[in-house]
């Protein structure tokens, strides 16, 4: 997973290509580059670590000219060095290429190439793209990148540029997005819109298959084979500022006070004005729609997989139909049980999770009918499915998701109720209920967001533990899993989560003195047997932190500290339980000395298997 730029105008590229690369950087920041073409030659800078490191290089030896490319990279094959660092280019260093993804066969195409004479310098399959435009190259550079692309297999977008035709950049995609940005006798490539909201707001959204031409009066697109194909402009209305820090130390914590804002975003046009139901304008379904809904796949990874698991709970318990959830990467090789009668929802952010993607076509290819839950208008997984509930998150910049999760939490439990009330499921009631605590989501999160202190001191506390472990029964479980994971992912704690009642079948044995433990108890279905499981670890001399609801006294006897969120239905309690998880696993992360918005090994949009 990678980060692509390019420009091409009567400016000086070099000042957009560092800006966009910094907007990129959530992509993969273990290297980054820049190639620019100077009026004789193309000439190439880049270093391994994070973009400073190039901005340094430059800064030193400034490259100049109106037209280039760059990249900022997470590293797949080969490690990270400058080395392997893009852009790439081939043996006479007149084709440059920057590439976001995989190419499957490039291990056999490499053998031919150097069997031909051609000198590889990197470890990287991207470098092979460079040498086969060198290979295949008869003057025509247009018709060179469709031989080039006939040959290559794999889920890419690439960006090709050469110093025989300098005044133009070919760029394409397969399975990983691609923007193209409209100016005024000036554009601009990237693969994600944050790079280019500042520069312009027309775009348009290259789909699968498709190539483009752009000069810095023109913007050609087609097909493969060369078809020309009519694109619609894509007018952007995020806020310039949308992608900025906002006065926050990091993106991740500016994030975690837009979910109020977010939730109500999400929710706030889905809900009937009189209380009545759900309006999904996007789906439109009827009663016959959702009666030939036998089963329902729900399909993610990480946290919008424990977002799929929330959605289990609320569509069988409120709309009362089967539901499966699959970690994405796992679904197609079980041979899943899948047909016309399946509703497949899929769950991604970023809508460009590769693993999920290929879920959906894989659902989509047994039968099923498809939907998806994605932050992100005109990607991938929003294109491929048949109808899709965006979140209106807003961008999310830090690789921790934390108003992305929220967000998906709102949107499944939006989509249990729509279900629910079609089949009659609910009695009308008990909908206003629900509709009337949604309302009061964004003003209960916010109240959460008032006053932290005490998570920065249960952080500070016990933010050097090597160990800490989550534990909840239903949906407290469901939201353990996430809490586990935000703790680990950005503060490298190990932390594990537990449904409560699995402690005496193994979990026991790793509970000793002093180790923190998370306890959820928001449930009041199961909360005595929360309670007794709190009661066993703290047997073992744990520490335990309860996590309740406002007016709860009991817990207080059992626990060692309490977070208490405000009260509300069981089934709206996930939304605003894991807002203090979040923060506490920034906190803790924080304490440590860690980067927060952007931990080691980890990137936001996973585009590879």
């Amino acid at each position: 997973m990678c980060g692509i730029v390019g420009y091409v105008g009567p400016q000086q590229a070099m000042p957009f290509l560092i800006e966009g690369l910094k907007k990129l950087e959530y992509r993969g920041y273990d290297s980054a580059g820049i190639a620019i073409f100077d009026g004789s030659k193309i000439n190439v800078q880049k270093s391994v670590g994070r973009l400073n490191a190039l901005e340094q290089l430059v800064e030193q030896k400034p490259l100049a000219g109106n037209v280039g490319i760059g990249h900022t990279r997470w590293a797949t094959h080969g490690r990270p060095s400058d080395a392997n660092s893009h852009p790439h280019t081939d043996c006479t260093g007149k084709f440059v290429v920057v590439h976001n993804g995989i190419i499957e066969n490039y291990m056999h195409l490499k053998e031919k190439l150097i069997a031909k004479g051609h000198v590889f310098t990197s470890e990287t399959d991207t470098e092979v793209v460079a040498h086969l435009v060198e290979e295949f190259y008869d003057g025509n550079f247009e018709e060179t990148v469709k031989k080039v692309l006939a040959t290559i297999e794999g889920s890419y977008a690439l960006v090709f540029f050469t110093e025989y035709e300098p005044d133009k950049i070919i760029c394409t995609k397969q399975d990983n997005p691609l923007v193209i940005g409209l100016g005024d006798g000036e554009n601009y490539i990237a693969s994600d819109i944050p790079a280019i909201i500042s520069r312009t707001r027309k775009t348009y959204i290259l789909s699968d298959g498709e190539m483009a031409i752009v000069t810095k009066d023109s913007v050609w697109v087609m097909n493969r084979q060369g078809v020309p194909v009519s694109k619609k402009i894509f007018e952007v209305n995020w806020d310039a500022e949308a992608a900025e820090k906002g006065g926050y130390e990091h993106f991740m914590i500016k994030e975690i006070y837009e979910q109020p804002k977010a939730i109500r975003e999400t929710s706030g046009a889905r809900l009937a004005k009189d209380d009545s139901g759900i309006i999904f304008d996007e789906l439109k379904w009827t009663k016959d729609d959702v009666a030939d809904i036998k089963k329902i796949a729900i399909v993610a990874c990480g946290t919008a997989y424990h977002a799929g698991i929330v959605a289990k709970y609320y569509l069988e318990q409120l709309a009362r139909i089967p539901v499966e959830v699959d970690v994405a990467s796992e679904f197609r090789y079980r041979s899943p049980l899948i047909d016309d009668k399946t509703l497949a929802v899929v769950i991604s952010q970023s809508g460009e999770t590769l693993d999920t993607l290929a879920a959906l076509k894989e659902a989509k290819k047994l039968g099923a009918r498809t939907l998806a839950i994605t932050n992100v208008v005109g990607s991938s997984i929003a294109r491929e499915a048949d109808q899709v509930i965006y979140t209106w998150a807003g961008p999310e910049i830090a690789v921790a998701s934390t108003k992305a999760y929220t967000t998906q939490l709102i949107s499944v439990l939006m989509l249990a109720l729509y279900i629910a009330g079609l089949r009659g499921t609910m009695p009308a009631e008990r909908m206003k209920g629900f509709i009337q605590g949604i309302r009061q989501l964004p003003s209960q999160a916010h109240e959460l967001l008032e006053d932290v202190e005490d998570i920065k001191t249960f952080a500070q506390k016990y933010g050097f533990n090597e160990d800490v472990f989550f534990i909840g029964r239903s949906l407290d479980y469901a939201v353990a899993l996430e809490g586990a994971l935000k703790l680990k992912e950005i503060s490298y704690i190990h932390a594990e989560a537990y449904a409560a009642g699995e402690l005496k079948h193994g979990t026991l044995a790793l509970i000793i003195e002093g180790v923190p433990v998370i306890a959820l108890a928001t449930q009041g279905d199961v909360y005595e047997k929360t309670l007794s499981n709190i009661k066993e670890v703290k047997a073992r001399d744990a520490v335990v932190i309860g996590l309740a609801m406002q007016g709860d006294e009991e817990i207080k006897k059992y626990v060692d500290h309490t977070i208490f969120i405000p009260a509300t239905d069981k089934y709206l309690a996930p939304i605003l339980a894991v807002i203090p998880l979040q923060l506490l696993a920034y906190y803790a992360a924080v304490t440590r000395g860690a980067d927060v918005d952007k931990p080691r090994n980890l990137a936001k949009s996973v585009t590879v298997e």
